[in-house]
């Protein structure tokens, strides 16, 4: 029997690590009625197959309340109130940590310094109670919800130690005799309890603004379909929403203008930005019968189309949800101390259980009390600060040190995976070269019939009046030599081919080959060479002719950045693939990737060819970075591994990236992938110290030596174990600022 089964995305609030993911998927997935549901940590996102018949999304939502977390149902407006809540969460949980902190500096003066002031342990308690219980609330609210499902998180242990130490703090407040009464001084731990929470807060503060710091990309590729268009009637013009377009509609497009739907022009011409399609930036000309596509822009002049696709199916509309979905097919980001915690958090529970009861059956005459010692003990040296400390300090540094490198990192998601990088993909156009035509050369006929200067002037004078986007390059290089344009007249413009002037009564032109054709000029055989070896270069020329011979031919090229060819030196070294795609014609990939180092390229290709490419890497098992620069790249940017745009780049790019070279230097790249090698290895570092005080004081805090030479682990070095635990990983962390990208 066939189903009826929709398929729909929520967002998801509240979720802190990889196992609050894990949480919510199996929360979901085991409601009546959902075939699957996956969660991506990355997005805060959860995409559900469901039997809309058997369930609704309140329900889900219901479900995934009762375990500490929130979905949002509403369609319309989703990622704006996801984003919202976010912020506000963010606010929230910095105010919490401040009011934490006013606290705790008091409790750990008292604690370290001043414990034998009257009354001490009072004011302790006055202090600690509200970082636990008000402003700490959500860790043992959160660790109740986790263990009513059988479940554990880093809030388990968070709440089992500092509510453990407060509690057994409490009581040595309260009934200090109990603990003389025995020969045994009553300890407190207040200021072990209160500066856990602030740690802690402290960690997952720095993660909230990661997270805050949503990816607008989607939102600006939104913005470039303008809100209304000029529709063409037998009544006249007028002006409706994009929205309202239909198929067939007639559209008027001016001047400076964003095209709003897929279309095909009948009337006028003009040259049209296309770089986000293309990535290239030389604007195409467009005349009567060519297509053109939502988002890109009119330069010059105006026209009318026919609208072909409009809404869901425009070009524009299928790059959006190609973005939506690369961001959304990420795995969840499986943090290594989420990872490392669940193991942790029930071991350490265990064995404090295990200790108690061991003292219970073998203790002899003080077994409570010195049981009830070795389980508080055992609970207060593992306590996770420095496990929480571990990677979010090595992150920051790590973060700050790139910085400093003109290397800017949006998440720790970039540095963990950077150094397992062994494939890169290249944008051509603004990230191997400079992404501005310049010229090249300029090579002028043996015999002129007039003197250079006036020959210049009327060149310039011609590019001056033209709307090609390479007469810029013409006009910027003679300025250069301080040429001013002379006073031509009957400027006529010919789309597709160049443009021409009269100047003392004589005719002159400039443009492509096609040119040339119309006026029956032949290039003589001492220019002719020079083209053919331009041509080889794959650069474009431009011919300057009169109404009998070619007087000067200018070419123009997109210069290759000085350091990309030993930047990919450099990644070859390193064992990595490099690969170059581009929207570019054959001749000219293949002329730039010679010169660079490039073994592997592909030209004319579209954003969807690029995105395809990268997944394709991935299906064979490589791990995948892509830098770009253009809006073109984005739907590949999102699809890769790691993602890196160029800082003179699009903002649709850079915002989809997850790292950003400052300089648009390729040299930075093998810098940034160092930097992921140094942080990872930090980080690994940091875990180490986080648990070698475990791994050696939890079997003496749990009495393991007493039976051999009667020491008995003191819960107070117990907390100072811990203390040195955290400053070894912030220690550690700080040596990452002396490291060497070179």
């Amino acid at each position: 029997m066939n189903k009826n089964v929709e398929t729909i995305s929520m967002p998801v609030l509240g979720m802190t690590c990889a196992a609050c993911a894990v949480s919510v998927e199996s929360i979901i997935g085991s409601q009546p009625g959902v075939d699957k549901a996956a969660v991506n940590y990355a997005t805060q996102t959860v995409q559900v197959s469901y039997q809309p018949d058997v369930i609704q999304p309140d329900v889900m939502q219901k479900a995934v309340q009762s375990i500490g977390y929130d979905l949002i149902v509403a369609q319309e407006g989703a990622t704006k109130l996801q984003e919202e809540a976010q912020k506000n969460n963010y606010k929230t949980l910095k105010k919490r940590m401040i009011w934490s902190l006013i606290l705790t500096i008091p409790v750990v003066v008292i604690g370290m310094f001043f414990m034998d002031i009257p009354d001490g342990n009072y004011y302790m308690l006055a202090l600690t109670t509200p970082v636990l219980f008000i402003f700490g609330r959500t860790f043992f609210i959160n660790a109740w919800k986790q263990a009513r499902y059988g479940k554990s998180n880093m809030d388990t242990l968070v709440a089992l130690s500092t509510g453990i130490a407060y509690i057994f703090s409490v009581f040595n407040t309260f009934y200090p005799g109990f603990w003389h009464s025995k020969g045994l001084h009553p300890h407190v731990y207040f200021e072990a309890a209160a500066v856990v929470i602030v740690f802690i807060m402290l960690g997952k503060l720095l993660e909230e603004r990661a997270k805050s710091n949503t990816s607008s990309a989607i939102k600006k590729l939104v913005g470039l379909q303008p809100k209304t268009v000029v529709l063409v009637t037998h009544d006249g013009e007028q002006e409706i929403p994009v929205a309202d377009v239909r198929i067939a509609d007639q559209i008027l497009v001016r001047s400076g203008e964003k095209i709003p739907v897929d279309g095909l022009m009948y009337e006028g011409s003009s040259y049209v930005d296309e770089s986000m399609i293309t990535g290239e930036p030389v604007a195409v000309a467009k005349k009567e019968g060519d297509k053109v596509f939502a988002g890109t822009i009119n330069q010059k002049g105006s026209f009318k189309f026919k609208a072909e696709k409009v809404g869901a199916e425009t070009m524009l509309a299928q790059i959006i949800k190609l973005v939506q979905e690369a961001q959304g097919s990420k795995a969840p980001v499986q943090k290594l101390v989420d990872k490392i915690a669940g193991i942790f958090v029930p071991i350490v529970i265990l064995i404090a259980v295990a200790s108690l009861g061991a003292w219970m059956i073998f203790g002899g005459e003080h077994a409570f009390t010195q049981g009830l010692l070795a389980m508080v003990t055992v609970l207060v040296i593992a306590c996770p600060c420095a496990l929480g400390l571990a990677t979010p300090t090595a992150i920051m540094v790590g973060i700050g040190k790139g910085a400093e490198n003109g290397i800017l990192i949006k998440d720790a998601e970039a540095l963990e995976q950077g150094h397992r990088v062994n494939a890169i993909v290249l944008d051509k156009t603004g990230t191997i070269t400079e992404g501005k035509p310049e010229v090249t050369h300029v090579a002028w006929a043996n015999e002129l019939p007039r003197d250079k200067q006036k020959l210049e002037q009327v060149l310039i004078a011609l590019e001056q009046a033209s709307e090609h986007p390479l007469a810029e390059a013409i006009v910027r290089h003679l300025k250069a030599s301080g040429i001013k344009g002379a006073a031509v007249t009957g400027f006529e413009s010919f789309t597709g081919k160049g443009v021409g002037a009269g100047f003392e009564g004589e005719s002159y032109w400039a443009g492509s080959h096609k040119i040339l054709k119309d006026q029956n000029v032949v290039v003589p055989a001492v220019l002719q060479t020079k083209v053919e070896e331009l041509q080889q270069q794959a650069q474009t020329v431009i011919y300057f002719i009169n109404t009998v011979q070619v007087l000067a031919v200018v070419a123009i090229a997109d210069q290759i950045k000085a350091g990309s060819a030993k930047a990919i030196a450099a990644l070859k070294d390193e064992g990595i693939e490099v690969y170059m795609l581009t929207g570019d014609n054959h001749q000219t990939a293949a002329a730039v990737s010679g010169q660079v180092g490039i073994d592997h390229f592909q030209a004319e290709v579209l954003p969807t060819d690029k995105a395809g490419f990268v997944k394709q890497l991935q299906g064979q098992g490589k791990v995948v970075a892509m830098i770009g620069d253009g809006i073109n790249d984005s739907q590949a940017l999102a699809q890769a591994d790691i993602s890196i745009a160029m800082g003179k780049g699009s903002d649709i790019a850079i915002d989809v990236a997850k790292m950003t070279l400052v300089s648009s230097d390729l040299q930075q790249v093998p810098k940034a992938l160092r930097l992921s090698r140094l942080t990872v290895k930090t980080i690994r570092q940091n875990l180490f110290w986080a648990f070698i005080y475990n791994l050696i004081g939890i079997p003496i805090a749990a009495g393991m030596l007493y039976p051999i030479n009667g020491f008995l682990l003191n819960p107070m070095i117990a907390g100072a174990a811990m203390a040195l635990s955290s400053v070894s990983v912030v220690s550690n962390s700080l040596r990452l600022k002396l490291a060497k990208l070179i």
